[in-house]
């Protein structure tokens, strides 16, 4: 099995108990805003040092970072910023599967971004898978007890909240795999430690100013919830690492069909961990969802 397979489900079952954590922080001492930040404030400093220490016991030193792969960095860490801080808040409205499943139309609208910037194109097959695609976010749309016509449920906050994190993630996968291409022949783990090194202390440093201007109670939740703030840096460096390897070994668009076995880890969560109840509808949502997944898979 190529190696790139296996280092995207470890990025999914690494980046579902990382959802799991923002979602318990998000549901009872942090905005979402914080529970974002908790993410990147955690990790980038053990990316760093861990960077650092490879450098040192190497004798190495980083690779000429071009303005064009710092703009890949900015475009991209905003973006996943944005991105997380919709899928924490979508927490609040939807139980933990639907929001894992709402964030998962990323995988879709990544070979659309993919097309549009890096020029990986879409077959017929995949345009189907597309559209199979958008037939599961319109069953999820509909919120549970709601009345109304399909596409009015596409409107309400839960699926603005899902699709549009989606849109982000997209756009943040693509240019991260963008950044490390600028990277050159580097061997795709360096090269991935590397980017995800750039991305997190952009991110950390950014947000943290953000936070700092407009809710410096946040930043003072953040450090107090550090304990389990801690476990989320771990899993976030983890499954961000994952992901950045892959990256560099694959089209985003295949790596991110590979992750969508976090939609089976994220069904097993709510069910076991958050004792939440999944809808008939909504599981035959997710299925239709991870079956147009696999139809991409064989397409592209």
């Amino acid at each position: 099995m190529p190696i790139w397979i296996l280092v995207s489900v470890a990025a999914a079952t690494f980046q579902t108990v990382r959802f799991m954590l923002q979602k318990s922080l998000s549901t009872v001492k942090l905005s979402a805003a914080g529970a974002t930040f908790a993410r990147f404030a955690y990790s980038a400093p053990l990316v760093a040092l861990l960077l650092a220490l490879y450098l040192a016991a190497t004798g190495r030193s980083l690779p000429a970072l071009s303005p064009t792969f710092w703009g890949f960095v900015a475009i991209g860490g905003t973006a996943q910023i944005l991105a997380t801080v919709c899928v924490v808040a979508l927490f609040k409205q939807r139980n933990f599967a639907v929001g894992i499943t709402f964030k998962k139309t990323e995988v879709i609208q990544t070979a659309l971004v993919g097309f549009l910037v890096l020029g990986e194109g879409i077959s017929f097959g995949g345009l189907i898978a597309i559209l199979l695609g958008l037939a599961a976010v319109l069953i999820l749309s509909k919120t549970p007890g709601g009345t109304g016509k399909w596409w009015q449920h596409l409107t309400n906050r839960a699926s603005m909240l899902g699709i549009g994190s989606g849109v982000l993630f997209a756009f943040s996968a693509v240019s991260y795999r963008g950044a490390s291409l600028e990277l050159g022949t580097l061997e795709p783990a360096f090269r991935a430690a590397v980017t995800l090194s750039a991305v997190t202390l952009f991110q950390m440093t950014t947000m943290g100013a953000w936070l700092f201007w407009r809710d410096r109670g946040e930043l003072r939740a953040v450090w107090q919830t550090r304990r389990t703030g801690i476990f989320v840096g771990l899993t976030s460096m983890g499954g961000s690492f994952c992901w950045f390897w892959a990256f560099t070994l694959q089209n985003a668009a295949y790596v991110k069909a590979v992750g969508q076995v976090e939609l089976i880890l994220s069904l097993l969560a709510s069910i076991l961990f958050f004792k939440e109840t999944i809808t008939r509808r909504e599981i035959f949502g997710i299925a239709l969802l991870g079956a147009s997944i696999l139809a991409l898979i064989i397409a592209i």
